[in-house]
């Protein structure tokens, strides 16, 4: 078991628990947790089997709502962006951190056009797929691109979450590989990991019944602040 001091349990617990939210409720939210766990290549490696928990719970439960057809042609983009995302852990932290920023921000500002020009910027799979697959593989970020993707495809709430679901399922479960062959998973992770799991589905939960009581212009709006927000804490 890691040897932690208790705050670091409990900020572990908080994030499994957004992360839960996360998953079945309010995409975005989970992606406050990266700029709280600290290094974001470490802190990926160490929360995937916490994010593959939520995403079963969800797709388990959003199984019948998926948009299938919105995937599709993401996943092979996917494919490279995380290849490019295992070739950057080279890099520095901030560096990450703020290549990442930029490329939401720029997703975000399209984002927001569109809902007030809806030609402008639709959902181009090769640019988001790519965006989303690095973001995901190093720092677990890829929350505010596909919101803004299955944003732009206009998704009723309960599509949205479990599209997302079946997403980030997949993808999480391929990067496993990537972070095992850095050395980034250890038995002391993998604990760390059961440990949360219990707040994780407690997350989950909580994040079902947000879903079921906010309206859906009232979620679009929610998905586009969490982005943003989400974003500011990539830069710090």
């Amino acid at each position: 078991m890691p040897d932690f001091a208790a705050w670091r349990w409990l900020l572990g617990g908080f994030c499994a628990l957004l992360i839960g939210i996360g998953k079945t409720g309010a995409p975005g939210v989970s992606t406050l947790t990266v700029p709280l766990v600290g290094d974001a290549r470490h802190a990926a490696a160490w929360t995937a089997p916490i994010l593959v928990t939520g995403d079963l719970f969800a797709v388990a439960y959003w199984r019948r709502h998926a948009e299938a057809s919105a995937l599709v042609s993401l996943i092979p983009w996917v494919a490279i962006g995380m290849a490019a995302g295992g070739a950057a852990f080279t890099l520095s932290e901030p560096v990450v951190r703020r290549l990442l920023g930029t490329i939401v921000l720029g997703m975000l500002a399209v984002g927001l056009l569109r809902r007030f020009r809806p030609g402008v910027g639709g959902g181009h799979a090769p640019f988001y797929g790519i965006s989303a697959g690095f973001a995901s593989t190093v720092a677990n970020a890829a929350g505010p691109v596909m919101s803004l993707y299955l944003l732009s495809k206009k998704l009723p709430k309960e599509q949205f979450v479990a599209t997302g679901a079946w997403f980030f399922l997949i993808v999480n479960v391929a990067k496993l590989p990537i972070y095992w062959s850095h050395h980034l998973v250890s038995r002391p992770s993998l604990l760390f990991d059961l440990v949360l799991a219990p707040a994780v589905v407690c997350g989950a939960l909580s994040g079902l019944w947000l879903v079921h009581r906010v309206p859906q212009r009232l979620f679009d709006g929610l998905i586009l602040t969490l982005t943003a927000v989400s974003t500011v804490f990539l830069f710090r």
